[in-house]
């Protein structure tokens, strides 16, 4: 099967849509396919081997200069290779900055019109090229935040497109009026261009049925699954501390003030750690928490560093505020024989109910937090149990090879209905 696969770059942030798709791009590739992975906004980065390609689409550079500058919608292909290049695009995300919500909100508004919008010039530099490959058999969108792409991809390439939903909704639901009601319409009104959406948890296909209006037989469910390359359950040494640790995006809708406040009423004596991403407009609220709460921060590391991070926390806990579509840092612990304390929501509950390897919590309730942690630092037993658990049941229902089985199922059956 070849498969072309648009992923959406984030600058110098570990992304995890990202790396979700190179993911299964590497694993579709070793299962045999040919497909091409391809960086829109800025190249992607990624903890493993990246195989996605050089050429970046939509360069965050040229979509910005066309949204804000008329003239830069009508220039020559060839004026745009400097601020495209790969090298232009590093240099340019090599510190990260904060974005205005308002401009946020016109470029997205602007790229879901499409051709009608002041990005058209790239889509028909992404159809140009598209014209000079040999023919792909399907086409995967990263998110409905592209959905403007397939009508014009289908017209060149006449194949089927399949659109992935991982959690979009967050972005939408951050957008200010009246950019955020503009884009959901913009969304539902191209949603028959796709031929088949697919919801990586059970709990995000429902979701997104509701929030776009997508019809329910539309979308499969491919359950996420990670590289377990790499990951191991070893002997953790003894210690008089439960090893609590917090292991996403430093932001307050991961819910980090949340553990830090359970972690304050618990009873039994605990060690705090973190690790993540930190946005540069997070640093006064992490700071605050670091201050007074006296944890040790671990920086964002590289996939063996995380991995040394999993392995060295008795528990994770992530207690978001919003429902999460993924979960893949509960996965990733429970890989690493770490069991997990989240909140009753989103993705979270198919997982740790599918795999036994956490426990549930009332959402938001710092005192239920609290108590579930005493628990698992009173009864190291149950601790043990939960990691045998976490282990087993990632392996049997979580891996990116059956990710992987799975996905190009989806493709041959929208192919042969094509």
């Amino acid at each position: 099967m070849r498969i072309l696969a648009l992923t959406a770059g984030a600058a110098n942030m570990y992304c995890g849509s990202c790396m979700r798709d190179n993911a299964l791009a590497r694993e579709l590739i070793r299962q045999g396919h040919d497909i091409t992975l391809v960086p829109m906004y800025t190249p992607i980065r990624t903890d493993d081997e990246n195989v996605s390609g050089e050429r970046v689409f939509f360069g965050g550079i040229s979509i910005y200069l066309q949204q804000k500058f008329p003239l830069f919608r009508y220039l020559p292909d060839w004026t745009d290779k400097l601020w495209d290049s790969n090298w232009a695009l590093r240099l340019a995300t090599k510190n990260s900055i904060e974005v205005d919500p308002r401009s946020l909100g016109e470029l997205t508004v602007s790229t879901l019109k499409g051709e009608k919008g002041f990005q058209r010039k790239e889509i028909r530099k992404l159809t140009d090229w598209l014209k000079t490959e040999p023919r792909y058999d399907v086409v995967a969108l990263p998110y409905t935040l592209l959905i403007s792409l397939a009508e014009p991809i289908k017209r060149v390439l006449g194949v089927p497109i399949v659109c992935t939903l991982q959690g979009e909704d967050l972005f939408l639901e951050s957008l200010l009026e009246p950019y955020r009601t503009e884009c959901l319409k913009l969304i539902r009104d191209q949603l028959r261009h796709v031929d088949r959406f697919i919801a990586v948890s059970e709990y995000y296909g429902g979701f997104m049925a509701g929030f776009l209006g997508i019809e329910p037989g539309r979308i499969a469910v491919v359950p996420l699954g990670i590289d377990l390359t790499g990951h191991e359950a070893l002997p953790k040494p003894p210690s008089g501390k439960l090893r609590v640790g917090f292991f996403a995006r430093t932001a307050p809708e991961k819910g980090l003030h949340i553990l830090c406040e359970a972690v304050a009423l618990m009873k039994q004596p605990v060690d705090l750690r973190v690790a993540g991403y930190l946005p540069p407009e997070n640093r006064a609220y992490f700071d605050e928490l670091q201050a007074k709460y006296k944890f040790a921060y671990q920086g964002s590391p590289d996939r063996e560093g995380k991995i040394r991070f999993l392995q060295s926390i008795d528990v994770l806990s992530v207690p978001s505020e919003y429902h999460e579509a993924k979960g893949t840092f509960v996965m990733e612990a429970m890989a690493n024989g770490t069991p997990v304390v989240e909140p009753a929501h989103g993705a979270f509950v198919e997982i740790v109910t599918t795999t036994g390897g956490g426990l549930l919590t009332d959402p938001g309730s710092r005192a239920d937090l609290a108590s579930k942690l005493d628990d698992l630092a009173r009864n190291r037993d149950t601790l043990a149990t939960l990691s045998r658990n976490a282990v087993i049941g990632v392996n049997q229902h979580y891996s990116v090879r059956a990710e992987a089985e799975r996905v190009a199922e989806v493709y041959r059956t929208v192919m042969d209905a094509y």
